[in-house]
């Protein structure tokens, strides 16, 4: 279970930005990187459009294509400098930034405590 769940407790091969990066048909492509921007807008409140939904190959991917906003995710910075397999296997678990995180996606929450209680 470990190696397809993030830092955070997404799980990479369900996640829409993972499952659009392997579109093989360019429209639907498109029309699913709508889906995420607008997605993403109502959720955080941020600005993205289509354009901005740039490939990704998971947050764990060592070289590679990785979703814009990502390379500036805290959570994914802090574990990988901890060098943590994910945030269950952190000391400090849960902190205040997936505490904000587990408010929008309980599912991480749910994973990570799994992972956690196996340690």
């Amino acid at each position: 279970m470990d190696e397809a769940v993030s830092y955070c407790g997404l799980v990479c091969r369900s996640c829409p930005i993972y499952l659009a990066t392997r579109e093989q048909d360019p429209k639907k492509k498109c029309q699913m990187r709508a889906e995420i921007a607008r997605k993403i807008n109502d959720l955080y409140k941020e600005d993205l459009k289509a354009d901005d939904v740039t490939d990704c190959d998971g947050c764990k991917a060592e070289s590679g294509r990785l979703f814009s906003p990502s390379k500036k995710c805290q959570i994914r910075s802090c574990a990988g400098k901890k060098g943590i397999e994910n945030c269950a296997h952190c000391s400090q678990y849960a902190c205040a930034r997936l505490e904000k995180l587990f408010a929008t996606d309980a599912g991480a929450r749910e994973r990570l405590d799994a992972i956690r209680s196996a340690l």
